[in-house]
């Protein structure tokens, strides 16, 4: 069974503190299971959005793991809110989280 949106939330940016990394919910969606994206910024400025993967990507080994793919890297504010807004018409139920983390942390949460 796959943990709820706002317990994976909360562990991600307790471990991205653990590691002396910074993150923060820019939007907060369905308690449940609202869709989860990950912006994580450089110490350049630069930023890059993940998305969840499709539902099919997910294995039979390990179901209930959320999964994520870059949509967008490398890219400033303009580019990553222009996208999210397009998810929000979407699914308005969203979660915006954003940090800045060492990448080997990054790798392992997304």
């Amino acid at each position: 069974m796959r943990v709820t949106s706002d317990l994976w939330v909360a562990a991600t940016l307790r471990r991205v503190f653990a590691s002396g990394g910074y993150g923060a919910v820019v939007r907060r969606g369905a308690t449940e299971a609202g869709a989860i994206f990950v912006v994580v910024r450089s110490r350049f400025g630069e930023a890059t959005l993940y998305a969840p993967r499709a539902q099919s990507d997910y294995g039979e080994a390990r179901p209930d793991e959320r999964m994520f793919s870059a949509v967008l890297e490398g890219v400033d504010d303009t580019a990553i809110e222009a996208r999210l807004e397009k998810e929000r018409r979407f699914d308005p139920d969203l979660w915006v989280v954003e940090i800045e983390a060492d990448q080997r942390l990054v790798d392992e949460l997304v």
